[in-house]
């Protein structure tokens, strides 16, 4: 097949800048629009959530998110690719169900069946996890929504704990959490209200049908993959089978099927890769002026993709830690020039890694000023800093 036409970086960096709301001049109305224009958020720390979504939507408050959350639960917490925790649109819960969510679940419930055995809780490891399951699922049926260590106390079938490890570094390890890890994977229950501030996860679990309501059936494996390349590839797009196989964390039979079932249409890329886009998104993007944004720990964006150079050049050492994970981005005109920091007082400080002009710098000082007003002196930790954010770190 011969592609379609040829994307340049600078183009893919046009549609990041519109399509991710990152450009101030095309910031989303509201929270839920900018999740779905993201396909999802990732969720692994709290704050993340508040900050990806602040960074493109304008006027947001904290309690516009927490509302989508936990009220109108337009927006939910689901374990996913990669197992991990990601915010889904509502609508797009069941495609994760049948596919990234349950490639996720199947071995949780293996590991799971082999630990309670080591541990000495059964002798047929399957059967305890059926057990537990039901006996969580038999307490939160009626709507309750309960912290970890409430369960615990209230569920005897996860009360007890299981020694992980070898030698010195064996510990005992409550099952209650990885049952419910497990639960939450499969769909079953769901992380609930927040029992403490936005910035600190201490999640309350409560059953998926008390929280929803309304409860559809998961897609068939090829259907859900499907319906999250689809959505991927209007996001991401132009990405490569690379990109998307990393980010699915599926299999590469998996991704080139559901490329396959979206009639995703091949285009060239500078340096002389090929990406994929759907088969109605080949126009032109029309250029975009420059911008500054800043970006959380884990942001979607720049998560969003495995091949970065396009948007990250040769920052990726001081801006991820050694296991991937991205620390705060500061971005001016499509691409990630440093990260952000906050001082004693919650001042958002930027710190620019590479040559910018006079018009980034001052573009990037209005984005921090932006933050640290949304913020009102609250400070955001985090456990995955870069490099480049730590106190000693200097251009």
């Amino acid at each position: 097949m011969w592609a379609v036409r040829h994307v340049t970086d600078e183009e893919r960096r046009a549609r990041l800048a519109r399509r991710h709301g990152l450009a101030p001049a095309h910031r989303y109305d509201e929270a839920v629009a900018a999740t779905r224009a993201m396909t999802v958020l990732h969720a692994t720390e709290a704050p993340s959530v508040h900050l990806a979504l602040h960074a493109r939507v304008a006027d947001l408050a904290v309690a516009d998110v927490d509302r989508a959350l936990y009220e109108d639960r337009s927006l939910v917490k689901q374990l996913a690719m990669r197992r991990t925790l990601f915010v889904f649109p509502r609508d797009l819960l069941p495609a994760a169900w049948g596919s990234a969510s349950a490639r996720v679940a199947g071995p949780l419930a293996v590991r799971l069946a082999k630990e309670a055995v080591a541990g000495g809780l059964s002798e047929d490891g399957a059967a305890w996890v059926d057990a537990a399951r039901d006996a969580v699922l038999a307490r939160l049926a009626g709507g309750d929504e309960l912290s970890a260590q409430e369960i615990r106390e209230q569920v005897p079938e996860v009360a007890a704990k299981v020694e992980l490890g070898r030698g010195r570094w064996a510990q005992p390890v409550p099952v209650a959490p990885r049952v419910l890890g497990l639960l939450g994977a499969e769909g079953s229950i769901v992380r609930a209200r927040n029992a403490t501030h936005w910035r600190t996860a201490r999640p309350r679990w409560t059953a998926m049908a008390a929280w929803l309501g309304d409860v559809p059936e998961p897609l068939t494996e090829a259907e859900g993959y499907a319906a999250l390349v689809r959505r991927w590839l209007w996001t991401f797009g132009p990405g490569t089978t690379a990109d998307l196989r990393w980010w699915l964390g599926g299999t590469l039979g998996a991704v080139r099927r559901a490329l396959a079932d979206v009639a995703a249409v091949e285009v060239g890329l500078d340096g002389g890769g090929v990406g994929w886009v759907l088969p109605d998104d080949v126009d032109p993007e029309d250029p975009v002026a420059p911008w500054a944004a800043l970006t959380p720990v884990l942001d979607p964006t720049v998560m969003g993709w495995k091949e970065r150079d396009f948007y990250l050049g040769g920052l990726g050492p001081r801006l991820f830690d050694t296991n991937g994970n991205a620390g705060t981005t500061a971005w001016w005109d499509g691409r990630v020039v440093g990260c952000w920091v906050q001082d004693a007082a919650g001042v958002v400080e930027v710190r620019v890694l590479t040559d910018l002009p006079d018009e980034g710098h001052a573009a990037l000082a209005v984005e921090a000023e932006r933050l640290t007003a949304w913020l009102e002196g609250h400070r955001v930790s985090t456990v995955y800093p870069s490099a480049a954010m730590a106190p000693s770190a200097t251009r």
